[in-house]
């Protein structure tokens, strides 16, 4: 075999030569199959064409050569480093011309064949995933190249196979024409990814076959037709299906959805393969301007999902792929996008099974684009149109059996061209069962629903009620927003808000939150690593971190919101007294496979639980259902009825008792805390003595309170800031952390005014307000005690011109020891004004560092939300009116310096922050900041807490 360096293949926007025509996937048959998953040599170059290809030849000697795993990405293996990019490409934008810089990577497996490797028939090697181009050799053969990274490709290779000694050499190039095509705002990762696998192709074997299982939802039948490339017969036993391939049969069924995803066994057997099928009914339908499937309007409540694992990148197992789908069973998710690409196969059978609508999504994105104003864009350049082509079919001929799947997606922001219009009309003539989906088609010519990102709630109520104005084809297609919330660090803010109005209109068909999981990358240094931390010169920072689950997949506080907000019922105040509203918020379930319960609480306290009586409502019912009387006996105080919806059975999902669904009804309001000013400010040595506190007599400054010594007690309006509120340029909304530090706010200055001890209260009058700026905040302390408790009055009047809400509002104070908190409110998790839909009013106890919510970027973290009283540090607090409480081992200014979890250091002191109010969290990381009646805005306010000391309990216990 000669050496040769030939690279021009790298260059070509071809999308590769050499393999078979792409087909129907499936992972087992009857059919031998050899997995070459595994350790494989490898050689790093720095550019293509560096090394001549004499190591595809057998007897080439690679004893020298590294070790990696494949499925992986090298450089995740100690072989060069990831990138992170947004949009932007990392190499100079001139399609399809890459860098000679281009990273090489070699891979050589020496196999053998199985003893009992059947010899008669053919072969084929599948390549399930290759970042970003491949060329292939078998036994010193050129096989081919190809590109297309998220797609599988297969080779005939049958011919070359020996029984031992097989030489299977892949060369991997980083860059590529083909990564013009896959600019998806991700880890850039070469390698071999996805699995690689011999299949034994046996004489009448199955090629290419396409399962249409249609359901009629007026007779309750479904119709099974399985076209074949081969002939052969389709058995489904449950049904008594027996019929030869292409020939059509009704037979009553249950259909599969989302909510109930039955599917049936069944075979497609042919001369020389059989091969198991899992066929689940269902028709969709664009009809009445709805997406329909079954008849039934639905309501996607869905994420979108990048491949993710922080140690292998996207080389997931199957797992992994699993317990994704069950957190997000368990979290009342009913849809994924598969952003933005084809994830690996085996996760859209496990979406069969457990239930959930599948938008399927093509390898494609020039997002770069953007920055030439669309010049040159692919899709809109006939030399790419095969590429697109070839992309789109391996999609489709991949994915066409998953019943999960219900939408066929072109790709993400491509922006407009032939390419798109050309690959939508391949995809329409191919199957006509699905709908076609791009969010980039403003005029939707090309697809059958309106897609839009980060819509505004404005916005989205206007075309909810059909005031959107736009082209006669959009305004009669139904809304969902393929990407909304954008869940990136605290957050996202608004969730609720966005479901009243998908419950609101018809037409807004729901959406995905963007994203499901962190993708930050495991680091010894760092915890968890994001762009930059890698010394790309071109990087979009944590902004790869955007998730619902931390990258360890721990859920963050937004998945539990999220789960809240979407549950699939309600459970509200009745129209009467003693009454509770239960609504079915399904689409296709009744209530029959859930189990209700009451527990009636008494400041958080249950004094009596029971079962709850509910009607199986269909879907869409709602009921008045009576609540007992209340538990004879009951204390008084503020009581309320928590009503749960658990699984009354076990799921594949999840065990029996899982909650689905709570809501809570009020029962008995709360009783305001009351001190009777009767103790009187008393002077001396240097202190003012008031109730159970002292006092620096000069700066009115707290020292101790019942013995507890409390540090630096005063107003604070600073937090160390989200990614939402540095936020991105987003319409209308100003970015309201670069504003609170180009004000100032993150250094206020206190002014002491004066220090005045009268006949009942202990008044400290001061001013704050930051350097160089002429408005401020008068706020006025007043301290009172009846002799055991101290009541603390704050007041605030804005001074100046604030033209911006404020970051928080609050006092904050250091506490020298303080282990545990237990209070009474909301909870468990943080919560905000608007993300508090998931938080549960009870009492809890938390150790202070399990407080923190570990964000990969720290910032604002970590507050409970309509606190009536707290515990901590030897210390009660009650609030007047209700608070937000935070407490942390180390200051705002700390975790506002911090760039990794790794930078924060616990301190000896515990400070704590009792906030009247804070802003909301909002979405505009990337989408729109917290709605107007979320923003805390800077006028009068006046707010008390009640202090108290803990009897016979040492501070540093609680």
């Amino acid at each position: 075999m000669s050496v040769t360096t030939t690279t021009e293949y790298v260059e070509d926007v071809s999308p590769g030569s050499g393999a078979l025509p792409p087909r129907a996937w499936y992972a087992s048959s009857d059919s031998s199959s050899l997995s070459l998953n595994g350790t494989w040599r490898f050689r790093l170059s720095r550019t293509a064409d560096a090394e001549g290809d004499s190591f595809a030849a057998g007897g080439y000697d690679a004893s020298g050569w590294a070790e990696v795993s494949v499925p992986g990405h090298w450089v995740l293996q100690g072989h060069g480093s990831p990138i992170y990019t947004n949009h932007l490409y990392p190499f100079p934008v001139d399609p399809p011309r890459v860098p000679t810089e281009n990273p090489t990577g070699d891979h050589l497996r020496v196999f053998d064949l199985p003893g009992d490797w059947p010899a008669d028939g053919g072969a084929v090697l599948r390549f399930d995933g290759v970042e970003s181009c491949a060329r292939v050799w078998l036994n010193g053969t050129d096989l081919g190249e190809f590109k297309g990274s998220r797609l599988p490709h297969e080779f005939a290779v049958g011919h070359l196979l020996r029984p031992a000694g097989n030489v299977l050499a892949v060369r991997v190039h980083q860059w590529s024409a083909g990564s013009y095509l896959e600019d998806q705002d991700q880890w850039w990762l070469p390698g071999i990814f996805r699995d690689v696998t011999l299949l034994h192709r046996p004489a009448g074997c199955v090629l290419d076959f396409f399962v249409h299982a249609s359901y009629d939802h007026t007779t309750g039948a479904g119709t099974l037709r399985v076209d074949s490339d081969t002939d052969g017969r389709v058995t489904v036993p449950d049904l008594g299906i027996d019929v030869p391939t292409g020939e059509p049969v009704t037979v009553p069924v249950e259909p599969w959805s989302a909510e109930t995803p039955r599917l049936y066994d069944g075979v497609l057997a042919t001369e020389g393969e059989r091969v198991p099928l899992r066929i689940g009914f269902r028709t969709v339908e664009l009809s009445d301007g709805l997406v329909k499937v079954n008849g039934r309007a639905v309501l996607f409540k869905g994420v979108n999902r990048h491949e993710w694992h922080p140690e292998r990148g996207r080389a997931l197992d199957l797992a992994t792929m699993r317990e994704d789908v069950l957190l997000m069973k368990r979290h009342n998710i009913n849809a994924v996008r598969t952003s933005h690409y084809p994830p690996h196969p085996a996760f859209l059978d496990l979406c069969d099974e457990f239930g959930l609508w599948v938008i399927d999504e093509c390898d494609l994105e020039t997002h770069g684009f953007t920055e030439q104003g669309w010049r040159d864009n692919p899709v809109d350049d006939d030399r790419w149109t095969p590429a697109l082509l070839d992309r789109a079919a391996r999609m489709v001929e991949r994915d066409k059996n998953h019943p999960s799947v219900v939408m066929w997606s072109l790709g993400n922001e491509a922006g407009t061209g032939r390419g798109l219009t050309a690959m939508a009309g391949w995809i329409r003539d191919r199957d006509a069962s699905r709908l076609l989906h791009y969010e980039g088609d403003a005029h939707c010519r090309d697809t059958d629903v309106y897609s839009r990102m980060y819509a505004s709630h404005a916005e989205v109520e206007r075309i909810g009620r059909g005031l959107d104005g736009g082209p006669r084809r959009r305004r009669e297609l139904p809304l969902i927003l393929c990407e909304y919330a954008h869940a990136m660090g605290n957050g996202p803010g608004g969730l609720a808000d966005y479901q009243r109005l998908f419950r609101s209109h018809d037409r807004l068909q729901g959406g995905f939150v963007w994203e499901w999981i962190d993708h930050g990358i495991a680091h010894p240094g760092l915890g968890f690593a994001y762009g930059g931390d890698f010394g790309e010169e071109l990087h979009d920072g944590n902004f790869v971190c955007d998730g619902l689950l931390f990258p360890d997949r721990q859920p963050s506080p937004g998945l539990a919101e999220f789960k809240k907000v979407i549950e699939p019922v309600a459970l509200t105040g009745g129209g009467t007294e003693g009454t509770v509203r239960v609504t079915n918020g399904y689409d296709f379930a009744d209530l029959s496979a859930l189990s209700f319960s009451w527990s009636y609480e008494v400041e958080g306290e249950p004094v009596g639980s029971g079962t709850l009586p509910v009607p199986p409502l269909a879907p869409g019912e709602s009921a008045e259902v009576e609540l007992p009387a209340v538990p004879a006996g009951a204390p008084s105080g503020e009581a309320l009825w928590t009503v749960r919806a658990r699984l009354a059975a076990g799921t594949a999902w999840a065990p029996a008792g899982h909650v689905v669904a709570w809501g809570q009804v009020p029962a008995a309001p709360r009783r305001v805390p009351s001190v009777v000013a009767g103790a009187r400010p008393v002077a001396g040595d240097g202190l003012i003595r008031l109730g159970p506190a002292a006092f620096d007599a000069r700066t009115g400054a707290v020292r101790t309170i019942g013995g507890v010594p409390v540090t630096e007690l005063r107003l604070d309006v600073w937090r160390a800031t989200t990614d939402n509120d540095d936020g991105a340029a987003w319409q209308s909304d100003p970015r309201h952390g670069l504003l609170w530090r180009k004000l100032g706010l993150h250094r206020m200055r206190h002014r002491l005014d004066a220090v005045e001890a009268g006949a009942d209260a202990l008044t400290v009058r001061t001013r704050v307000a930051p350097a160089a700026r002429d408005l401020g905040l008068t706020t006025v302390y007043r301290w009172t005690s009846d002799g055991d408790r101290l009541r603390l009055t704050v007041s605030t009047v804005p001074d100046g011109d604030w033209t911006v809400p404020l970051p928080r509002l609050g006092i904050r104070f250091g506490l020298r020891a303080a282990d545990r908190v237990r209070w009474y409110g909301g909870g468990p998790g943080e919560a905000y004004p608007d993300t508090r839909a998931a938080a549960l009013t009870g009492r809890w106890e938390a150790d202070v560092d399990d407080l923190q919510t570990p964000y990969v970027r720290p910032q604002e973290n970590g507050a409970r939300i309509d606190v009536r009283w707290a515990e901590l540090g030897g210390l009660r607090i009650e609030g007047d009116p209700a608070f937000l409480l935070t407490a942390r081992r180390w200051t705002t200014e700390r975790l506002d310096a911090a760039a990794h979890r790794t930078d924060l250091v616990p301190g000896d002191t515990v400070w704590v922050n009792l906030d009247h109010g804070q802003h909301g969290i909002g979405s505009q990381s990337c989408g729109p900041g917290p709605l107007p009646r979320y923003h805390l805005r800077a006028e009068p306010a006046q707010f008390s807490f009640v202090f108290s000391a803990i009897d016979g309990v040492s501070s540093t216990t609680l």
